[in-house]
């Protein structure tokens, strides 16, 4: 969802064939993941619980080095740059179980790992480009839904709030949350509708642009989110770690920080 063109924090830009995931299992290829409800393949069954509430997408990749976060390196090398991935994505994992979701599901480009909490449906990603790969996520959903990607680490549920309130749906049909490099960062739908998505250019400045105007195109009342920074250079980061100083990503960049200043 960021606007830059990069490995594709959000969501992978590039993404290898997902691994399988076993349903119902809590297992990727056999392997078990503690606390994951882990789906069939890249879908996930529309039914839900209850008919209240909304729906958390959380789209991401696997923090992998060299697969993530290529922009870091360097002053970081990859490895060190995974481990800041991985400190975002935690960050932004357990921000989401604070929020009064309905289901929280992460739509991820490879394998759940020792990072992802117990809470979370876990589903991979569709192949083709960005656009089809958000739309995929959103048609697989009913009723209110809300996606957020894995890069902005300083996100609170409080910022969240207005999106996830079921009162604020009585005049509002989307919500918006642009990114400061053009792109990004949320997207909320009271009824989700993949077409909104599909065809929308990614990985420009002006993504976030066109994305909202679809949605306005459409008819539809949006409302704005704050603007946030993705982590996509080193500055980005040093900037992001200021906003939320006491989460994994700032202490994993003050860690490796004073590591790469040392050498």
């Amino acid at each position: 969802m960021s606007a830059a063109p990069h490995e594709g924090a959000h969501a992978a830009e590039a993404p290898s064939a997902p691994d399988r995931l076993d349903a119902g299992t809590g297992a990727v290829d056999g392997r078990p993941v503690a606390g994951a409800d882990v789906r069939t393949d890249t879908g996930f069954r529309a039914a839900h619980r209850d008919g209240t509430g909304t729906t958390l997408l959380i789209i991401a990749k696997e923090p992998v080095p060299g697969r993530v976060k290529t922009r870091l390196t360097p002053p970081y090398t990859p490895a060190e740059a995974a481990a800041l991935a991985e400190a975002s994505l935690a960050d932004t994992l357990h921000a989401a179980l604070a929020m009064p979701a309905r289901r929280r599901v992460l739509v991820l480009d490879g394998r759940p790992g020792p990072w992802l909490p117990p809470g979370f449906e876990v589903v991979g990603q569709c192949d083709g480009g960005l656009d089809e790969r958000l739309a995929a996520a959103f048609a697989a959903c009913r009723g209110a839904t809300l996606l957020i990607g894995m890069d902005t680490p300083q996100v609170t549920p409080a910022l969240l709030a207005p999106a996830l309130s079921p009162g604020n749906r009585h005049d509002c049909d989307a919500w918006f949350g642009p990114a400061a490099d053009g792109g990004f960062w949320a997207l909320g739908l009271a009824e989700p509708d993949p077409e909104l998505l599909r065809g929308v250019p990614m990985s420009t400045p002006t993504t976030g642009a066109a994305q909202r105007r679809r949605l306005t195109d459409a008819g539809l009342r949006v409302r704005d989110l704050p603007m946030l920074r993705d982590v996509d250079t080193a500055e980005d980061a040093v900037l992001v770690a200021a906003d939320a100083p006491g989460g994994r990503f700032a202490r994993t960049l003050a860690r490796l920080s004073s590591r790469t200043s040392a050498r």
